[in-house]
């Protein structure tokens, strides 16, 4: 046989093998995970605590560029501390000096830069909120709002951080109203209110652009919630997505916002059904349901917050989120720039109403970080590589 033809044979004989290969490198992946020094028990207290939107358990809530992680979880005296997993798996906690360790109190690590500045926000002994920076030299920076409450539930709340180190989030007055603010480096803060606003909340986790832009909601006195984008000049845009219902906590909520200016997020219809949405750097907006998802999604419902809502938009545009189905049961996705809907569900996720698998934030190389709710309604940390 000639040598020519050998090859021939040869190269057909493994093309099979290699796309095989190929594609089993290119399968998905779901790695679940507990911080150490996690206690697996469910309360009451933790569920309140931060918002009330944390839970008992391990709970990433952020990953960045890098593969790393940060979030919180419970000790079993259910103070929060703050973690920070690495790319290879490993996880350390941390604890921001003056945050409390009584039930309910500590710390949480909500973002995470590329270069290593963690924020977050720690509640203090007398349950009053701070914002903090971790650097990657192990130094604590305190950010404390001047126009803060002091009392109980009050305070600060930092829930972002850019690569220029700048932070947004909510600060709670006196009164408990909560107003957005962003604060640079040098310690400047800049408040800001919607017009109409009672309530106002820069999202968590990747809602500050790299120019100072930030996106999230407000609510307005009919309960009705509307999405902003303010841009670095102060000015506001509002939005509100067509079929947006109002009131009984309806409406339009902007979610995350990527380098590029592209905003996702949700909004909920007058059947209290969510649905994603997508606004472009021009301001056009298009519904997910455009390009039809998989049968589960979207099916009217009495309970608020079934369907589909986007939690993290990376550069390249690929969104994250979690859907929940008929049964109230909670399921992530990842929907690509096309359309494409990629789910996913944690092997050990509860399947009960309000339980399953909760995708947080993802980054440039499609990592998706998040937590489950296992049966017994404890989280549990997870990464979804593609």
């Amino acid at each position: 046989m000639m040598t020519h033809e050998r090859t021939r044979l040869l190269s057909l004989i493994l093309l099979p093998v290699s796309l095989a290969v190929l594609a089993m490198a290119q399968s998905p992946t779901l790695t679940e995970f507990d911080a150490p020094g996690v206690a697996n028990v469910s309360s009451p207290v933790c569920n309140n605590a931060f918002g009330g939107f944390i839970g008992c358990g391990t709970t990433p809530l952020a990953n960045n560029d890098l593969g790393m992680v940060v979030g919180t979880y419970t000790d079993a005296n259910l103070v929060q501390h703050g973690f920070l997993r690495t790319l290879d798996g490993r996880i350390t906690s941390f604890d921001v000096p003056g945050a409390g360790q009584g039930p309910g109190q500590g710390t949480v690590a909500f973002a995470i830069n590329e270069r290593r500045v963690i924020a977050g926000t720690f509640q203090d002994s007398n349950n009053v909120y701070h914002g903090f920076l971790l650097h990657p030299n192990g130094d604590f920076e305190t950010i404390d709002a001047p126009d803060e409450g002091t009392g109980a539930q009050q305070g600060t709340m930092v829930t972002n951080v850019n690569y220029r180190a700048t932070t947004a989030g909510a600060y709670i007055d006196g009164n408990g109203v909560y107003h957005g603010f962003v604060r640079t480096r040098n310690d400047e803060f800049t408040y800001f209110d919607p017009t109409g606003s009672v309530y106002t909340f820069p999202c968590a986790e990747t809602c500050l652009g790299p120019n100072g832009a930030v996106t999230g909601f407000y609510t307005d006195a009919n309960n009705t919630a509307h999405g902003f984008l303010r841009t670095p000049d102060g000015n506001i845009t509002v939005i509100d997505a067509p079929g947006a219902g109002t009131g009984n906590q309806a409406g339009t909520v902007a979610a995350t916002i990527n380098p590029e200016g592209v905003i996702a997020g949700y909004y909920v219809d007058s059947n209290n059904v969510a649905h994603g949405f997508l606004r472009s750097r021009d301001g056009t907006l298009s519904a997910y349901d455009e390009t039809p998802p998989p049968a589960e999604l979207f099916q009217p419902t009495p309970s608020p917050y079934q369907g589909t809502c986007a939690f993290s938009i990376n550069t390249d545009g690929a969104i994250a989120g979690t859907y929940w189905d008929a049964s109230n049961v909670m399921h992530g996705f990842v929907r690509d720039r096309k359309g494409k809907f990629t789910n996913f569900t944690a092997p050990d996720a509860g399947t009960a109403s309000n339980q399953g698998t909760r995708a947080s934030t993802n980054n440039l190389e499609g990592a998706v970080a998040g937590w489950y709710v296992d049966a017994n309604n404890v989280n549990h940390g997870f990464v979804w590589q593609p």
